[in-house]
């Protein structure tokens, strides 16, 4: 899972990315409105922690912005303590939910993964399901027909990826920013390498799954019939 902070309170964000990338999610900060409606639009994020009060654009209209133009990313509100109209507008808005700071670190985990829940995707701990396979983001493990095996982490993080999009077509820059993120040099024959790496396992697993290349656009899982 891959959560998007936008918090103008430098150390705040830090002590955020910090905790949250120690409960195994992806984490990415920016501190201004605008670099947040950026990264916001990618697609790419399961969620959004995001802060009212930012500069160039305000928490309220980035969440007005995104949602205006069908991106349904879970957002979680950080408000002001007792900002009582900050947080009706953000839910009127399109948020899933609001937090006041200061916040316990164990109830804002706990609303991320009530909001991941939500969504309809399931949190890091649990195992994903498709078609015939089962693979489980903590242990690595893939599970086919009783068989097994463990991957390495770019290869679950992709196959976890391409499971969430269900079955929509995935380009592999999506798949850079979401694996990677944006600054990464990493390129195509990346994201090449770990498709074959997967394909490969998928068949020894006499799995029903597959990885389907479309052609100029990007892959997509498919379950034969």
């Amino acid at each position: 899972m891959r959560i998007l902070i936008v918090e103008d309170e430098v150390n705040l964000a830090e002590a955020l990315t910090q905790i949250l990338k120690k409960m195994n999610y992806s984490v990415d900060a920016v501190h201004d409105g605008q670099s947040g409606l950026d990264n916001a639009l990618s697609g790419i994020y399961d969620l959004l922690l995001l802060d009212i009060m930012l500069p160039e654009l305000d928490g309220i209209t980035l969440l007005k912005t995104i949602r205006a133009q069908g991106v349904a990313t879970p957002v979680i509100m950080l408000t002001a303590k007792g900002e009582t109209d900050d947080k009706i507008a953000g839910l009127d808005y399109g948020a899933d939910d609001y937090i006041a700071k200061p916040f316990a670190t164990g109830e804002l985990l706990a609303r991320i993964r009530a909001a991941l829940r939500r969504k309809g995707e399931v949190v890091p701990e649990d195992a994903l399901r498709f078609a015939d396979i089962e693979l489980n983001t903590s242990t690595l493990k893939l599970v086919c027909k009783g068989k097994e095996l463990k991957l390495i982490l770019k290869e679950s993080e992709l196959l976890e990826l391409l499971i969430a999009r269900k079955q929509a077509v995935t380009s592999k820059e999506q798949i850079i920013e979401k694996l990677w993120g944006f600054d990464s040099e990493a390129e195509h024959n990346n994201v090449e390498v770990y498709v074959s790496f997967l394909r490969k396992k998928l068949a020894f697993l006499n799995a029903s799954v597959r990885i389907s290349t479309i052609r100029g656009v990007g892959y997509v899982l498919e379950a034969a019939d």
